[in-house]
């Protein structure tokens, strides 16, 4: 049982495989406003691959960051992965890819300086990802409380993956990724004394395969103040909106997946609306979904904002991935009503028609999508209900007071 510490401001290494500024995906939002929120009460050092080129070289870079209080940021330099040695690798021996993929001589020298030069009351490490660096850790900082933030739990979302593509050799190799992943999983939660996930579901996944272990929900968030701004007005709310990195392979399929088995009969019956698909990096595919009548494929946008305030809908039409969603509650904040597929909205505490609609089918998410008419009773109820339950449930401050709350239990 742990007890409640009583000193606040504690030295935390936040150790992740991205930088968290800017703030391009997803994972990167999470990484920020966490860090962001733990910086408010303890002394915050942030260590990060940087594929950027942004870190000056070959050398790793050290900055302090505004944006995160004044914490101190050290980037260092990862080059380009997944090559066909590393691919090899992966098929033929017992680490995953992805693993391979983040275990570099670079980052393995520059957490040893760290870990030689200071000492830190908590290392929050990002992800499965990283798990070859663990033993360095507990090695050089055997008086660090190790906690595991799970993005996601990735052996579950290379098992989707394996689900849904159709290529034979993808998904022999997704099938043994996966495989690869749970045994690192495996290894996390025997060696790392606490855990955070991002939904109950996840929780009860890990508390079941290592009963007993301290895994607490810190939910995904957003900044209510932020996206409740409403530049460049209302719009004519005559666009169906969907956000998202669109060079990861969950949102790749779900734009795919929408304009050719769902946005057509929508055309039909609305052709006045347009669909826009906003997010960093459009892959190739991604980008000749714009030749598809009433497609928009905006790419990176410096402001997501007035795209979600101009928006009659947003869609989530994911069928692969894991996690939770933050384009939900960003659109929810926005003040924008959400249709999304049951597996878009997982992990979230959403009520179907209080406040998001759920299709798991093509007919049925036209069905919504058409009947949606701005500004009608339901329309507005969406809203209302969608901005109370982010206030209440998903801000950021709330979570990041959670969050440390947990880490003053785990440090007794």
């Amino acid at each position: 049982m742990f007890k409640p510490h009583t000193t606040s401001r504690r030295r935390v290494l936040y150790f992740s495989t991205r930088p968290c500024w800017p703030v391009t995906s997803g994972a990167h939002l999470r990484d920020f406003h966490l860090a962001r929120q733990i910086s408010l009460g303890h002394e915050l050092l942030y260590l990060a691959f940087d594929s950027t080129g942004s870190s000056g070289g070959a050398a790793s870079h050290t900055q302090r960051l505004p944006e995160l209080n004044d914490s101190r940021v050290v980037l260092v330099p990862r080059g380009k992965g997944y090559g066909a040695a590393q691919l090899l690798r992966g098929a033929l021996g017992s680490t995953p890819i992805s693993v391979l993929n983040y275990t570099t001589s670079a980052m393995r020298g520059e957490l040893q300086r760290i870990l030689r030069a200071e000492s830190f009351d908590f290392v929050q490490v990002e992800g499965v990802h990283l798990c070859a660096y663990l033993p360095l850790i507990r090695a050089l900082a055997p008086q660090a409380t190790i906690i595991m933030d799970w993005h996601n739990i990735e052996s579950e979302l290379m098992d989707r993956y394996a689900d849904n593509t159709g290529s034979g050799p993808r998904r022999w190799y997704a099938r043994r990724t996966a495989r690869q992943l749970y045994n690192c999983e495996q290894r996390l939660l025997a060696e790392s004394r606490a855990h955070t996930v991002c939904s109950e579901r996840e929780q009860a996944q890990l508390l079941e395969r290592a009963p007993g272990a301290a895994v607490e929900v810190i939910t995904n968030g957003v900044d209510v103040g932020f996206f409740a701004a409403a530049p460049d007005g209302e719009g004519s709310r005559r666009s169906i909106v969907f956000v998202g990195s669109m060079s990861y392979h969950a949102n790749i399929d779900a734009a795919c997946y929408f304009v050719e088995e769902i946005w057509p009969a929508i055309r039909e019956r609305r052709p006045e609306l347009e669909f826009r698909i906003v997010g960093s990096n459009p892959t190739a595919q991604v980008q000749a979904l714009r030749q598809q009548p009433g497609v928009v494929v905006t790419g990176t946008v410096d402001d997501v904002r007035p795209y979600y305030r101009e928006a009659l809908a947003v869609v989530v039409p994911l069928r692969v991935g894991g996690g939770t969603r933050l384009k939900v509650l960003e659109a929810m904040a926005s003040g924008t009503p959400v249709i999304s597929t049951s597996l878009g909205a997982e992990g979230l505490q959403v009520t179907h028609d209080r406040d998001i609609v759920l299709a798991d089918d093509a007919a049925t998410m036209v069905d919504a999508i058409t009947g949606m008419r701005a500004h009608d009773e339901h329309w507005q109820q969406l809203i209302v209900n969608g901005r109370k339950l982010v206030e209440s449930t998903y801000d950021w401050s709330i979570i990041g007071k959670k969050l440390r709350g947990f880490y003053n239990l785990v440090d007794g």
